[in-house]
């Protein structure tokens, strides 16, 4: 879809955009996470700088509707407060978009940059924007901007093109993004970034912009995905990521698309690197980007969710907590830092006591693009993600699979309610299709089909729900018939299930440990 410039861009030169004023700043105040909650704004991608008693977070804007999966960031904004902890924030939107500060790049794409200070007292700013007009395969750079304050007004610091694209400084192809940049203590300037699995590093000269010394090709941190933070405490080099190694027995994420932020050390700022652990599990959104600063004798970690109101995967908005240093072990380690959250009034009563079972399903290990975890996590999407829902599709699909919930005491249930996904049609062998049946079981010494039950409906993107006497049980299941053609089974996908009791209550807790089985 091709995207204008606004009147204003095309009234004027780039090079008097540049030099724009920010609007005016706005003054939050928060209860807690997210720092901007209202879904006025999204914030995402947050990178955190202090500058004598403030702490600043630059940060990208999401501005995709909520029906739409992509990153629509068009501009980069500011947050900035003198206490982290009394939730006093200052708001600055727009402080710079990419085509108002760099001649060659195109509007959007305003993705994950950072802002440093050098040590002649300026302010840089590393960000990857859209060549407008570059002939790359992939057309992601990364320019840097100059400035006197945090706020701006940005110019182009190297206005010849990029310093880093798949042409320069040497030849690459990856995807060119996600910059982050350490001044260290003896002055030497540092830069990584990458993506897709993909790290690279190399040093800048003095002037922040020149490449000194060769590009490297970074491994040793294992699971690295996206978004480097590179950092330095007590003489140890630390890389935060985003990492994304799936699998049932993950230290870091289960799912696919979903991440979680890990780390490693070096002695050297170009390594070689070793992995040390992960510092934050996935958050609510499926991607993760993060980066951590020490500000008045407290480490704080800054990270992105979906939980601002209206949020979700593209629609993110930026989280600060307290982090944690082990200092028993050498090299100090980064504790695991525990996701906070503004309190808010107490949910509502509900007939659903699934959000208080743990769930389980015949094809588990569940494949690594859907997470177990969605199917009673209370939310139903308008354009779910495969983590979003619980499937089946692999390629070599069950006919007849189900899905299962178990509660550590007995509850009584009169009612069920699925919310079916599908991408193919009903009566298709192929993708995910509606099921051609279901019905629901219960365990009394045995599974046994819940007596009285109809109403099965099938259709995707839409409750079905089921009615039936009461029946008391401490296991649920949802048994299905695969959609077939042609001797080909499709797949099987489902949002959210629901589990409903005669009369409301306060929801139940999920079950932290392990629920034993009911049987086979």
């Amino acid at each position: 879809m091709m995207r204008y410039l606004p009147l204003l861009a095309v009234l004027l030169p780039s090079a008097l955009l540049a030099q724009t004023a920010p609007e005016t700043p706005d003054t939050i105040q928060t209860r807690g996470n997210p720092v901007l909650s209202d879904g006025r704004y999204y914030s995402t991608d947050p990178a955190p700088l202090v500058d004598g008693d403030t702490l600043w977070i630059l940060a990208g804007r999401d501005e995709a509707p909520a029906d739409v999966n992509d990153f629509i960031m068009n501009e980069w904004q500011l947050l900035s407060t003198t206490d982290p902890a009394k939730g006093t924030w200052r708001h600055y939107p727009a402080v710079a978009r990419p085509e108002a500060v760099f001649a060659w790049a195109e509007p959007g794409r305003a993705y994950a940059g950072q802002i440093v200070k050098a040590r002649n007292g300026r302010f840089y700013l590393y960000a990857p924007v859209l060549q407008r007009d570059g002939k790359a395969k992939d057309r992601f750079a990364i320019g840097v901007a100059v400035a006197d304050r945090p706020t701006g007004p940005w110019r182009d610091a190297h206005p010849s093109g990029p310093i880093i694209s798949q042409y320069v400084p040497v030849a690459n192809d990856i995807q060119n993004i996600d910059p982050t940049v350490l001044v260290d203590d003896d002055g030497r300037v540092y830069i990584y970034w990458g993506t897709f699995g993909q790290l690279r590093g190399m040093e800048l000269s003095a002037d922040m912009v020149t490449p000194k010394g060769k590009e490297r090709t970074i491994d040793g941190l294992t699971g690295f995905f996206e978004a480097p933070w590179l950092m330095k405490r007590k003489g140890v080099y630390y890389m935060l990521y985003a990492g994304n190694n799936a699998g049932p027995d993950s230290p870091c994420t289960p799912a696919h698309y979903h991440a979680c932020q890990a780390y490693g050390t070096a002695r050297s700022p170009l390594g070689p690197w070793t992995y040390r652990g992960v510092l934050l599990k996935p958050v609510s959104s499926t991607t993760s980007h993060a980066g951590a600063v020490e500000f008045k004798g407290q480490w704080w970690l800054a990270y992105h969710t979906a939980d601002a109101a209206g949020g979700g995967h593209f629609r993110r908005s930026v989280a600060i907590d307290r982090m944690a240093w082990d200092d028993s072990v050498s090299p100090p380690m980064i504790r695991m830092v525990t996701p906070t959250r503004a309190p808010g009034p107490p949910p509502a009563p509900t007939r659903n006591v699934a959000l208080g079972a743990a769930a389980s399903a015949s094809n588990e290990p569940i494949p690594t693009q859907y997470w177990i975890r969605a199917l009673n996590d209370g939310r139903v999407r308008a354009a779910p993600l495969p983590p979003d829902m619980w499937g089946t599709w692999t390629g070599t699909n069950p006919p007849r699979p189900w899905i299962e919930y178990r509660w550590p005491a007995p509850v009584t249930l009169t009612g069920s309610r699925l919310y079916l996904f599908a991408d193919q049609p009903a009566g298709s062998g192929e993708g995910i299709a509606p099921p051609a049946a279901w019905h629901l079981e219960y365990f009394d010494r045995g599974w046994k089909r819940v007596p009285g039950a109809g109403g099965y409906g099938t259709a995707a993107g839409a409750w079905q729900e089921v009615r039936f006497p009461a029946v008391t049980t401490r296991c649920l299941r949802a048994v299905f018939d695969a959609s077939q053609a042609k001797g080909s089974v499709a797949g099987v996908g489902v949002q959210e299930w629901e589990a409903l009791a005669p009369e409301a209550a306060p929801p139940r807790a999920r079950p932290e440990g392990p629920v034993p089985p009911c049987g086979d």
